[in-house]
């Protein structure tokens, strides 16, 4: 049984259930008991927690990104350690993950597919302006909410398991995502973030990734020197703006891609009142206007909502 589970941290956290698992560190779900509300618990595991600089760095990485306050992005409420536990507080997001919507639908529809992307854009462009680039933005680290809303998970923390990772010899986990620059090993920078996220529109407008490989190594070498098949010659659909925005975003040559995350915006919302003005010419009253709050995703999560009333906290808890 884990050692943590109907345990407390700080006499605050109750650890409820386990609810993922990686290389770095144990998520739990948790009873904040001060603010009667549910959170996501984050416990370094124990042989990194014993490690001073790495311990060091997993509390410097994660107090940067408790200041971020961002709609798309996860909120951290708490940097703590307590009895040699290091651990983080996050907002507890029940939802489904963007990679378990693609497996269920397949290639989205243009207009969803840019409804997503510019979600994401923007929280990059909020983290990028704190000095937070993420290093691994990938469908996995992305939640979607019942109402459509996206939340961008591990800003930050991503480099420290990008570290542990080569550390430990494991193999790089999101190598089908990664930008030249971080395959040749390079620094990554706000752009290699746009890269990911380039390589991620392309997957929602086709319903494939741009490279596969028999290895990772392999994979990792075509994102050096592949040239990938347009998006277009995939799914006829999609419109010849969009995909050269989705194809600038992963250009090979770090120089020319978007430099930032508001240049892509940018694009993105040139394109959308370019196919808004269009719409509004043809005068199809049955045609839906692009607005962005009229995407609701068809898989629907459990629930958003992780407070709980105060009147069945002290019913589970009677004082």
């Amino acid at each position: 049984m884990d050692k943590y589970l109907g345990t407390y941290l700080d006499e605050r956290y109750e650890i409820l259930e386990t609810i993922g698992t990686g290389g770095m560190a144990v998520v739990y779900k948790a009873m904040c008991h001060r603010l009667n509300r549910y959170v996501a618990v984050k416990i370094l595991r124990d042989d990194l927690s014993a490690d001073k600089e790495f311990r060091d760095r997993f509390q410097k990485e994660s107090q940067a990104v408790a200041m971020l306050s961002h709609p798309n992005i996860v909120s951290v409420y708490d940097v703590s350690h307590s009895d040699n536990v290091e651990y983080i507080v996050m907002e507890l997001i029940e939802g489904i993950t963007l990679k378990q919507y693609m497996k269920k639908k397949g290639a989205f529809g243009w207009k969803e597919a840019m409804h997503f992307s510019v979600q994401i854009a923007k929280a990059m462009e909020h983290a990028h302006a704190k000095g937070i680039i993420h290093r691994d933005i990938k469908p996995q680290n992305i939640m979607i909410l019942k109402d459509g809303t996206i939340k961008v998970a591990d800003f930050g923390i991503a480099a420290l398991e990008s570290a542990h990772e080569k550390r430990s010899g494991q193999a790089l986990g999101s190598v089908n995502y990664i930008a030249p620059e971080q395959a040749k090993g390079d620094v990554p920078d706000a752009r290699s973030d746009i890269y990911s996220l380039g390589v991620v529109m392309y997957e929602m407008l086709t319903g494939e990734l741009p490279y596969s490989g028999e290895t990772e190594n392999e994979i990792a070498m075509q994102h050096i020197t592949g040239t990938p098949v347009p998006p277009s010659q995939k799914n006829r659909e999609i419109p010849a703006e969009l995909e050269r925005i989705t194809m600038r975003a992963m250009a090979q040559d770090i120089d020319e891609r978007y430099q930032s995350a508001t240049e892509l915006l940018d694009d993105l919302e040139g394109f959308r009142k370019l196919q808004a003005a269009a719409l509004a010419k043809s005068m199809q009253p049955e045609d839906v206007p692009i607005y962005e709050s009229s995407i609701i995703p068809d898989v629907m999560p459990i629930s958003r909502d992780g407070e709980i009333p105060r009147y069945k906290y002290l019913q589970r808890r009677p004082l």
